[in-house]
């Protein structure tokens, strides 16, 4: 067996690595003296991925939105049982989540890790899907996704992203539609399960005190060897460059009004160009807005912003975003202050010793990081299927010059590329 090693001496980090004859790979990484230990089992499918060409196909393939948060949700339905009552009589901790791009199965323990980790490989392999359960599964999501309708906070993001985007599956929930999950088949399942689980485009990662030898013998002897014909073709449709509208507002029953707004990103970028973008937009976010910016006191003070302002930044290969807002009774002066402080700061100029003072400081946080394995764990399975490591990142703080933050500036704050997102009392 081949394990390879790459090591990070700077951040005394090391990640053991092992593929499997499938395709599959299979990572470790050794937190010696934890006592939690944390698996996941993630596949390369979120639901942006309606369209596609399977390997060896020359048609294109169509799916309902919302199949692949139903794939996770049957994955725990075995036949002979429900797989979290397993995990449970184990003493794990399991769950799992679909996000835009991955799906990923994980728990975590300190007990049992191995039994727990052969019922994880076991029975993310193992779909059991019936004409019944999918029927009654539709009845169950479907009230998870008006449950989500009905969530202010979700709507208020979503609309957002329909503002940003014309085309693009991103601004789809999640879950689908009451509509779309209503055309969901076994068949169809099994034909995105077929595609999209073949080891090939699955990773498998372990963090805590762990033997790497004997947790890449358990993946070599229970992953399933399948024939690969090649690679997933993914398709998205064209998207302009501009935003698809610059505003958005829906009433609900909110005593506070929200608001979410941001700017349209350019994307289209891979690996380490990927991260260095997310960390640079990232530390603009803080330098123009963040707790301890000038921005950030004036509008708190003023009563226009409170503690529950935040920002966030999202960069795929597909689409790219930043997202700020919160509560405020006025969102469109909070719009129009951000507006001219940002107008500001390209009159005036970035402020270097900020910049560096904030730059050390996102460094630091994402040091402290690396003390929680669920943490590592989460950030490494975000920015896998980007091409590249966690790790990187410690790497490429050291790079983001005052001179590439500027252009990051220019480029991403453009004033034609932002939308606001409001939801206000009825």
């Amino acid at each position: 067996m081949k394990i390879n090693t790459i090591e990070y001496s700077n951040i005394n980090e090391k990640i053991h690595v092992y593929e499997h004859e499938s395709g599959l790979k299979a990572f470790v990484v050794p937190k010696k003296g934890y006592s939690e230990k944390h698996a996941t089992y993630a596949t390369n499918y979120g639901s942006v991925n309606s369209e596609f060409v399977i390997p060896g196909d020359k048609n294109l393939t169509c799916v309902p939105d919302g199949i692949a948060h139903f794939l996770e949700h049957k994955l725990f339905d075995q036949e002979d049982g429900s797989v979290m009552d397993k995990f449970s009589k184990l003493g794990a901790s399991p769950n799992a989540y679909t996000g835009f791009n991955q799906t990923v199965y994980l728990f975590s323990c300190t007990d049992n890790f191995y039994e727990n980790f052969d019922l994880l490989l076991n029975f993310v392999q193992s779909p059991f899907l019936t004409d019944e359960s999918v029927e009654k599964e539709k009845g169950i999501i479907g009230q998870e996704i008006r449950m989500y309708q009905d969530n202010p906070g979700w709507r208020v993001y979503f609309n957002l992203l329909d503002a940003f985007y014309k085309n693009n599956p991103v601004k789809i929930d999640i879950a689908g539609t009451i509509d779309s999950i209503s055309s969901i088949n076994k068949e169809v399942l099994y034909k995105c399960y077929n595609t999209f689980y073949h080891p090939s485009n699955m990773i498998v990662l372990v963090v805590g005190d762990v033997e790497p030898e004997k947790i890449f013998e358990q993946v070599s002897k229970n992953i399933k060897t399948r024939e690969s014909k090649g690679e997933i073709k993914r398709i998205f449709p064209d998207e302009p460059d501009k935003i698809n509208k610059d505003y958005i507002e829906q009433s609900m029953s909110v005593s506070t009004p929200l608001f979410q707004m941001g700017f349209l990103d350019k994307a289209g970028f891979t690996g380490r160009d990927l991260i260095m973008r997310d960390a640079a937009v990232t530390i603009l976010l803080d330098m123009i807005m963040g707790r301890s910016s000038e921005l950030y006191d004036r509008l708190y003070n003023e009563g226009l912003i409170n503690s529950s302002f935040d920002f966030d930044y999202s960069i795929e290969e597909s689409y790219a975003h930043s997202v700020f807002g919160g509560e405020s009774t006025d969102a469109i002066r909070v719009k129009q202050e951000i507006i001219e402080e940002i107008n500001r700061l390209k009159s005036k100029g970035l402020d270097n010793s900020a910049f560096e003072r904030i730059k050390r400081a996102k460094l630091g946080r994402f040091l402290r990081q690396l003390n929680s394995v669920q943490g590592i764990s989460h950030s490494f399975i975000s920015v896998y299927f980007k091409k590249v490591y966690v790790f990187d990142y410690a790497q490429i703080y050291d790079k983001i010059t005052f001179e590439y933050i500027k252009k990051v500036f220019d480029e991403h704050f453009t004033m034609d590329n932002l939308a606001l997102s409001i939801v206000k009392p009825v």
